[in-house]
């Protein structure tokens, strides 16, 4: 295998633009584009990862996934109703074109973010805002009108990364496209889509968080991100020694890369990840929970994790890991996978086995549309599940997307169920990420609305304390688990790849994004 992987490399290397030379350019790949780099547009991981080198958020992320530091505001206070955040910002950052951060730029940006003409998906990670003031250039005082238990944390998402207004107004609907103004390590310099997005060094960047050891700028002068899809033209171009650093390194190769000399492999700890398929519980066929019920019990989650993924990721019988922040331990008990209960549950629901061992009711096959993305671990996952469905009657027509269209093909709707692999920080991020009726159609691609669940989820948001906020959200749990909204499937290992002539350098948890900010990396 490790020959032909090799080999595969040579051909790789001579069909590449060849970067690799200069000394002072960091080559990374990754294995999906997005469709634009505008932050409050999009819930899409490909376009975070990029979004959080050129641009910053009030507060960052340390490295245990929970704690939130200063970054663009070095302090903050927080009145005793927990509605009031007043921000100090640093009065020494400076966008790459030059421009001098001010609270204003915070302020539109949040106006921006939470505008209804924008339909941000994320804005809901902001909080419910009642208005946002400037004192003076570096302070900035949000009120909200209620208080929110996880606002911090959600500051650290790179929906609420801060952009320069003079950027967005130029570019008008090319903004994320033809370009974007930041504060981050990196600045944007171009992108060529489903091929290449180029950064170069921000040069007067010296605002690192704290957990860096280097405060900026990078060590780099510029960052070539290729976009290479064939997961076996990763593996051997890293092997090849073509790039330097990949974060989406195919999980069936890892234990290869382990053992490869010229290769490091260093996990992200912690990381909730979750691959899971969804119901859109508005269409006939699966509106019946039995229906949905059937299909998560009637497959092997464990042959998957270890067939598929080879032991990288760990079977997922809930929808919350069972170490992210006020996980809901009872919830494990709701998905029992059991074969001839899921054929029952069928046949109670009216779905009869027919001459060609696939069910129907009413005229109708029970034969539903799932959409998912073509690259990564999905189409192999998806593809098992649909032989284990056939064995009680159940076939998925299985459509695969091109990953700078699949988020606006499944916009469209016309499924009856769907897959991603959810990046979260904690049960209350997930929870309202896709369970919240205020998010139809996406994220909440299940079309759920549920005045109860809204009730918890407003409720969680608004605890004061940690016992209260866990309480509301685990009830949620409970609640959209005994539906059976979601069929979760595994909990997703996460490693960073890197030849070892890079020096230095940890890999993070945040939302799919290993490298994140990218200021320890050396050579």
């Amino acid at each position: 295998m490790r020959r032909s992987l090799l080999s595969l490399g040579v051909v790789f290397m001579s069909s590449c633009i060849a970067s690799g030379s200069a000394a002072q350019t960091l080559n990374m790949m990754k294995s999906i584009d997005a469709p634009h780099y505008d932050a409050q547009r999009t819930t899409w991981g490909p376009t975070s990862d990029v979004v959080n080198m050129f641009q910053d958020t009030l507060v960052a992320l340390d490295w245990d996934g929970k704690t939130p530091v200063p970054y663009l505001a070095k302090s903050w206070e927080i009145s005793a109703d927990g509605k009031t955040y007043t921000f100090k910002l640093r009065d020494d950052v400076q966008f790459c074109s030059g421009k001098k951060l001010t609270a204003d730029d915070v302020i539109f940006s949040f106006k921006r973010l939470t505008d209804p003409a924008l339909k941000g998906p994320f804005a809901w990670r902001a909080g419910k805002i009642k208005d946002l003031r400037a004192p003076d250039p570096h302070t900035v005082i949000y009120e909200l009108e209620e208080p929110y238990s996880e606002l911090l944390l959600q500051l650290t998402m790179f929906t609420n990364v801060i952009h320069n207004k003079d950027s967005v107004e130029a570019l008008g609907k090319d903004y994320g496209v033809k370009g974007a103004d930041g504060t981050g390590p990196w600045c944007l310099v171009s992108w060529q889509p489903r091929t290449e997005v180029v950064l170069k060094r921000h040069d007067a960047y010296r605002w690192g968080p704290s957990m860096y050891q280097n405060k900026g700028p990078v060590k780099f002068e510029r960052l070539s991100i290729k976009i290479v899809p064939e997961e076996s033209s990763r593996v051997a171009a890293m092997m090849a020694g073509q790039f330097d650093i990949t974060h989406q390194f195919p999980p069936q190769f890892i234990a290869q890369a382990k053992d490869a000399p010229m290769l490091r492999v260093q996990e992200a700890k912690p990381n909730f990840q979750l691959l899971y398929f969804g119901f859109k519980v508005t269409r006939p066929m699966v509106a019946d929970r039995r229906v949905r019920q059937a299909m998560s019990i009637a497959i092997n989650r464990a042959e998957i994790a270890k067939a598929i993924l080879l032991g990288n990721a760990d079977p997922a019988f809930t929808f919350v890991d069972p170490d992210a922040l006020d996980h809901a331990p009872r919830t494990r008990d709701v998905i029992k996978e059991d074969i001839e209960h899921a054929k029952r549950l069928l046949d109670e629901a009216g779905w009869k086995v027919g001459a060609d061992g696939i069910r129907e009711k009413d005229g109708i096959k029970l034969m539903p549309k799932v959409y998912y993305t073509q690259s990564g671990n999905t189409p192999r996952v998806a593809e098992a599940i649909q032989g284990y469905l056939r064995r009680i009657g159940v076939h998925w027509q299985l459509q695969p997307w091109d990953s700078t269209i699949a988020a606006a093909k499944m916009a469209e709707q016309d499924y009856e169920i769907w897959s991603v692999t959810v990046p979260y920080l904690s049960a209350g991020d997930l929870m309202n990420i896709y369970f919240d009726s205020r998010n139809v159609p996406t994220p909440n691609r299940m079309n759920w609305k549920d005045a109860e669940t809204d009730e918890w989820l407003r409720l969680g948001r608004a605890a004061l304390s940690e016992a209260e906020r866990a309480r509301y959200y685990a009830l949620v749990q409970q609640k959209v688990a005994e539906e059976h909204l979601w069929m979760p499937i595994l909990n997703i290992n996460m490693h960073m790849v890197t030849n070892k002539n890079i020096k230095s350098g940890r890999p993070h948890m945040i939302y799919q994004n290993t490298f994140y900010k990218g200021l320890d990396f050396s050579f």
